[in-house]
């Protein structure tokens, strides 16, 4: 996929006052004076949500929160950003699956020169850098893959379901997780946008 990594609003003070009448430390005080980091991220954006905020503003306070507190995973990480893209197709599951799971089909909509083996443990890499490791496959149901990339400042995680929604209609949902940053989410939320349109006229064409 091809990235433009900018996030849709400086993750600054002076932004955040801009957009929410309170600068990123202000938001931050308030949130540790109502306890928020052992109440948890869900209990954070509700909070925030509550008080009419933008919810691209909600997620990037909860989160930057937790980075101003360098509250990191087991394996060293931030829990991160996270991004869903979804694509109704009309064609058979069977065949957008096919589109997955195939590494000419994939280098058309996904990614230049595509090598894949779509299987438990299989991996995959194309020109514009990405690569990772297929960590499960069901046929026709779902596929769960990390994803690397140079662009990008850690390795993250990428699920997608196809569901069948008849009358030879695919769903296609894709999640993508643990990402580091606002810029990175926001250009991964643009990118797979794009590529599910080249995906969807691929499987339509």
């Amino acid at each position: 996929m091809k990235y433009n990594l900018e996030s849709d609003h400086p993750v600054t003070n002076e932004s955040a006052k801009a957009a929410t009448g309170k600068t990123l430390d202000q938001w931050f005080a308030e949130l540790d004076g109502w306890d928020g980091l052992k109440k948890g991220r869900r209990a954070v954006n509700n909070h925030l949500y509550e008080q009419k905020l933008d919810p691209w503003w909600c997620t990037t306070i909860a989160i930057e929160y937790e980075k101003h507190h360098d509250a990191r995973k087991k394996d060293g990480l931030f829990e991160g950003y996270f991004i869903c893209s979804t694509k109704t197709i009309s064609a058979p599951v069977e065949e957008v699956f096919a589109a997955w799971s195939d590494k000419d089909m994939l280098s058309r909509w996904f990614g230049e020169l595509t090598r894949a083996d779509v299987k438990d443990g299989g991996t995959y890499k194309n020109k514009d850098g990405d690569q990772g490791t297929f960590l499960r496959v069901r046929e026709n149901k779902d596929i769960r893959l990390t994803f690397e990339n140079p662009a990008f400042s850690a390795p993250s995680q990428v699920d997608v379901q196809f569901q069948d929604k008849g009358k030879g209609k695919t769903g296609v949902l894709v999640n993508h997780t643990r990402i580091q940053a606002r810029d990175e989410a926001d250009g991964l939320r643009v990118a797979w946008a794009e590529s599910l349109d080249r995906l969807k006229a691929l499987c339509e064409g």
